[in-house]
Parts: structure tokens; sequence; C-alpha cells
């Protein structure tokens, strides 16, 4: 993904939990306790809060709407570093340092290993 893809799905999923939290505080308006009785357990569940630490790509979705009706609201670069661990792209960057590296690492060993001529 591109930075800005990165940042406008962060900012899609953030927008999509927001407009979700707004219908469950309608829904809490009208039936007390429907909130914190029915649907925050439902969603905890869907979530796999206690089987996966690290949200999964079906998982993210929830937890950000769970974020967005708790105190700690998830920030877009928070969700863009989920989105990218979750497609891969730190371990692709991390691969393209190691291969930048490689070439040096080598013609620095093979200059190292060269015997100097003698005349």
């Amino acid at each position: 993904m591109r930075d800005h893809r990165r940042n406008s799905s962060a900012e899609l999923l953030l927008g999509i939990a927001r407009a979700q939290a707004g219908i469950i505080q309608g829904l809490e308006n009208e039936m007390a306790g429907v909130r914190s009785g029915r649907i925050i357990p439902a969603l905890q569940n869907v979530a796999h809060l206690r089987d996966h630490p690290n949200p999964t790509l079906t998982d993210l979705p929830v937890r950000v709407l769970l974020g967005t009706l708790g105190r700690a609201v998830p920030t877009p670069p928070r969700i863009v570093r989920d989105l990218e661990r979750l497609f891969g792209a730190a371990r692709l960057r991390r691969r393209r340092r190691a291969a930048r590296r490689l070439p040096r690492q080598r013609r620095a060993s093979t200059s190292a290993s060269r015997p100097e001529k003698s005349f």
C-alpha cells in the first residue's frame, strides 16, 4: 500500500467505526443498558480479544469500533501500523533494507579476503 492509501484506509476504518458507534449510542438512548449488557460483550467476543493479542485482518475493524466506544479512541497512525503489519509492508521494508546491506557486506568481506599482490 502506498502512504496515501494506508492513511485513507485507516481514516475510512475510523469513519465507519464512528458511524457504528453513533448507531450504538442511539440504541443506548432508547434502551438503557443495551450497550454494556448486550452490544459490548458481543463485540468483544467477535474481536477475539482473548484469543489474539494482535488483531488479525478480520478483528481490526471490530477493535477500532470498540476503541471508539471507549475512552482510548484509535488514531489513524496506530491503525496504519496495524494495517502495515497485517499486509506485511513492514516485513517487506526490512527485507529491502537487508538486501541493500548485503551487497555492501559482500564487497567489504571480498576486499578484506583478497591477498595483496606482491611484485
